[in-house]
């Protein structure tokens, strides 16, 4: 079976207010085929999410110049727990898309980093239910009265759920309502969806966004036809990654997500990684592929 991709790009995102290089900032990690055809990699650490963004649109013109596909996975949610684009009464038939355009509307990033994602939260947290809640977590000072620093209260049967299902079947996945602390990816997901929506609007057809444009099933040739990019969240924590000698362990993370999805295509396996457990509940792939998203590989 032939190999679905020849290129593979992890993005480990970071929700940093200022400049950062090294460990907790942005990392780009890209395996791909060098003049003798063989896998080499390369990582890439911007210092603000704007250069990261430019090396990305960068690094996916050059494989497609190459005529190269390209799985690209970033390390944050790319929807949000279900029910969230109808508790915001947002328009549009798909609730992934529409959570997308409203965050595309709301997010402030600047090219120092700064931003509003406390903002953002807030502001959504006033829409749903005119307090603290769900979205928490901030630093004392960015403290709101829709925004505070600790978790004010439990999500209860009425409440939005506090994860996806991919959250609950990737065990130990952080809530995409957690803003702030260690191991949070609320403000990555605020601040990368964006992106991702802009990489998306910038290459239309060409790059497909998994489960949403692609359909929660296995992958194929035939149906990738045309596609350059396919972008999916991925979980590097899944993966065991021992730095070497000299690498931030952000770096190795992003090197062995992308070698772990290359062994993968290489043993005609990774098509159906982006399938569906044969015992799948059918309301949580229609979840998945209308709303939350899904992790690859869990």
């Amino acid at each position: 079976m032939a190999r679905l991709f020849n290129a593979y790009v992890i993005v480990d995102w970071s929700a940093a207010a200022k400049p950062a290089t090294g460990a907790d900032s942005v990392w780009i990690g890209v395996l791909k085929r060098d003049v003798r055809f063989r896998l080499a990699f390369e990582a890439h650490n911007p210092p603000t999410r704007a250069a990261a963004e430019a090396k990305l649109n960068e690094i996916l013109d050059d494989l497609k110049k190459r005529s190269e596909r390209c799985l690209l996975g970033v390390d944050f949610p790319l929807g949000f727990p279900r029910g969230f684009a109808e508790a915001l009464k947002l328009p549009g038939e798909a609730p992934w898309r529409a959570a997308w355009d409203q965050l595309a509307r709301m997010v402030k990033d600047k090219p120092d980093n700064t931003n509003n994602r406390f903002g953002v939260g807030s502001e959504i947290n006033r829409r749903l239910t005119g307090g603290p809640f769900p979205f928490w977590g901030c630093p004392p000072k960015d403290a709101l009265t829709t925004l505070q620093p600790k978790r004010t209260r439990a999500h209860g049967p009425d409440d939005l759920p506090e994860f996806r299902h991919a959250d609950l079947a990737a065990k130990g996945a952080a809530s995409i309502w957690k803003l702030y602390y260690n191991g949070s990816v609320g403000g990555q997901a605020i601040l990368g969806i964006p992106m991702i929506r802009r990489l998306k609007d910038a290459r239309g057809e060409a790059m497909r966004v998994w489960p949403f444009e692609t359909g929660y099933k296995a992958l194929t040739e035939d149906g990738l036809a045309g596609v350059d990019v396919v972008a999916a969240e991925v979980y590097p924590s899944l993966f065991k990654a021992a730095p070497a000698p000299g690498e931030v362990k952000d770096a190795a993370q992003v090197r062995v997500t992308a070698e772990h999805f290359a062994r993968l295509d290489e043993a005609g396996k990774l098509s159906a990684a982006f399938a569906t457990a044969k015992d799948a509940d059918p309301a949580t792939v229609a979840a998945a592929e209308r709303e939350e998203g899904w992790i690859l590989g869990v």
